[in-house]
């Protein structure tokens, strides 16, 4: 009988993120605080944030992965995809890089996001073919 592979998508994510920013697990608990609710505290142990990095824990809601996104200055929709990924097995279409990019464009004020797509449609069209001839509507026939 095959097994499935344990899925590690948001273990990953935190434990790269803590160390790029050289975290220890109690700084980062500390940290990890809601936004929406920062009254509450750190929403997270350092022994729990240790426990998701190496063990399989019961899956973060979202109160807990708004406060991990906050400690890790990562966007919650990322986050939100990971823990999807690893506590459901929904994978996003796109690669990591993509999805940061998408999701740091979320976070963008209205004018930049008309610049950034601006920027993207002049890029786009420069692949066009618009000097090639137009190929006719209507099918060839002999006569």
């Amino acid at each position: 009988m095959a097994t499935e592979a344990l899925r590690t998508e948001l273990s990953d994510l935190v434990r790269k993120r803590r160390t790029q920013r050289q975290l220890s697990l109690r700084a980062l608990a500390s940290r990890c605080v809601d936004p929406e609710d920062p009254g509450a505290g750190p929403k997270w142990t350092h022994a729990t944030l240790g426990n998701l990095e190496t063990k399989a824990i019961k899956a973060p809601g979202v109160p807990e992965l708004r406060a991990l996104a906050a400690g890790l200055g990562l966007p919650f929709r990322l986050l939100q995809e990971a823990a999807g990924a690893q506590y459901l097995g929904i994978v996003a279409p796109y690669d990591a890089e993509t999805r940061t990019l998408i999701h740091r464009y979320a976070e963008l004020d209205p004018d930049d996001r008309a610049k950034i797509r601006a920027l993207i449609e002049s890029w786009g069209s420069k692949g066009k073919c618009d000097d090639l001839p137009e190929q006719s509507a209507r099918p060839q026939t002999d006569m």
